[in-house]
């Protein structure tokens, strides 16, 4: 019987079990799919399309980041999008969201909202309100201190912890 060097085996492993990178998803994906096109990362964080979302939609209910770029081959949409996959507990914690929009036509609703310019990385609060706007990519250790900072979210804590009225 042949020995496998355990170096072998474990990169081999490791290669067979890598996710599909969000980016890769979406430059495979066509026009008619892409809707519906839902990736969840091994934490359970929801990484969704923009096209055909409705931020109202998630008013009071969840915080949305949104990640924008002109192409999905878009080296800081790609940076963005590893350090999401990296810690997405972060963000998952915090009622977290994330859309992609990785194509400035057709416009969608969320692009013509948010007007970004190239790479662009939103947050948009609970309450609807835009609390960040990035030019480039941020750990979600970053978005999560960010996101702590906002009444909303200092709110939602002191409400947690038995605080009420404090």
């Amino acid at each position: 019987m042949p020995r496998i060097p355990l170096t072998l085996l474990l990169v081999s492993s490791l290669t067979l079990v890598q996710p599909v990178s969000v980016a890769a998803q979406e430059a495979a994906a066509t026009p008619e799919d892409a809707p519906e096109t839902v990736t969840e990362t091994p934490a359970g964080l929801e990484i969704l399309p923009a096209a055909g979302i409705d931020l109202d939609a998630y008013l009071w209910e969840k915080r949305v980041l949104v990640i924008f770029a002109d192409t999905p081959a878009d080296p800081r949409f790609i940076k963005q999008m590893e350090m999401i996959g990296e810690r997405p507990r972060d963000l998952l914690e915090r009622d977290v969201v994330v859309l992609t929009d990785t194509d400035p036509e057709p416009r969608t609703d969320v692009r013509k909202t948010l007007r970004p310019r190239g790479f662009a990385l939103v947050l948009v609060d609970k309450d609807g309100e835009v609390k960040l706007r990035k030019p480039a990519p941020w750990s979600t250790r970053e978005i999560a201190r960010s996101i702590d900072k906002t009444p909303l979210r200092r709110q939602e804590i002191r409400d947690r912890s038995g605080s009420i009225g404090q």
